[in-house]
């Protein structure tokens, strides 16, 4: 087991540092969150989290690279294996968002669009709680690039997950789609942008239990400010700002079935990050 996390380690760094090389231009930032009303399914009570995270974004000559990687840690609400003390997990995202205009060199910009490509990438994870989530998923499918300040893509994604969480087989669910939209808006003048993501996701079949899954929605909404700048700094170097995390079936677990108030989690945040 641990020979497969190490080489899953070096192939994202491997995959960070080419990007890093051939990069126009990169953004690397490392971020703390925290808030108090977590939830987890099948766990009524509200959790307390602190989220750690390294997030890499970078331009190269045919597209955008994403990559995150959080280090959550739990309170005791949320115990770890065998103990009482708070579960760690680690969950890492990698996007690649190939610009077809850019390959291509022709322009595919039309109405409020300024442009059209193709992402893929996989999620990946482990928890060390009694589940002892093993999560591992492929992505795939179109993504329009819209003309606004700042940015904002969306993309159809073709999603192939598995799974082998405590006393399970590595286990396959139905393919399936998620529409996924992110952006980042700066408002106006003003030392300031709304940013977030939504992943609205389609059922994905039975779970390794044989019980029925249910469409999940995921949005993440934040306000930072930029005080950094307002404090004679670079240009964001040092951001603070409000979240709010909204979660309906989560992991689609059905909130209204055995999985109950943690399948629906509406967590309130603060976060802060620094660019370098």
């Amino acid at each position: 087991m641990k020979y497969k996390l190490l080489s899953s380690l070096l192939l994202m760094a491997g995959l960070l540092s080419a990007s890093v090389q051939a990069a126009d231009w990169s953004d690397t930032s490392l971020s703390w969150r925290y808030g108090t009303k977590f939830a987890e399914p099948f766990d009524s009570k509200d959790i307390s989290k602190n989220i750690y995270g390294l997030t890499h974004v970078s331009g190269y000559k045919y597209g955008v690279n994403f990559f995150n990687v959080d280090m959550l840690q739990s309170d005791s609400n949320d115990p770890a294996a065998g103990g009482a003390s708070g579960a760690q997990e680690v969950y890492v995202v990698y996007r690649n968002t190939l610009d077809i205009g850019k390959i291509s060199g022709k322009s595919l910009k039309f109405g409020p669009v300024s442009g059209a490509g193709a992402t893929l990438g996989f999620d990946w994870n482990t928890k060390n709680d009694n589940y002892s989530s093993k999560k591992r998923m492929l992505v795939l499918g179109p993504t329009l690039m819209w003309d606004v300040p700042g940015h904002l893509n969306t993309s159809l994604l073709i999603l192939k997950e598995s799974n082998s969480p405590t006393g399970v087989s590595r286990y396959t669910y139905k393919t399936h789609p998620m529409f996924a939209i992110d952006w980042g808006i700066p408002l106006g003048s003003l030392p300031l942008s709304f940013e977030g993501f939504g992943n609205f996701i389609a059922p994905k079949g039975k779970d390794e239990f044989g019980g029925d899954t249910a469409a999940e929605t995921l949005v993440d909404l934040a306000l930072m400010w930029d005080v950094g700048a307002t404090a004679g700094m670079a240009k964001n170097t040092f951001r603070l700002g409000a979240m709010y995390e909204y979660w309906k079936n989560k992991f689609g677990n059905n909130h209204s079935g055995p999985a109950g108030s943690g399948a629906f989690a509406k967590t309130p945040m603060v976060k802060a990050e620094y660019h370098f």
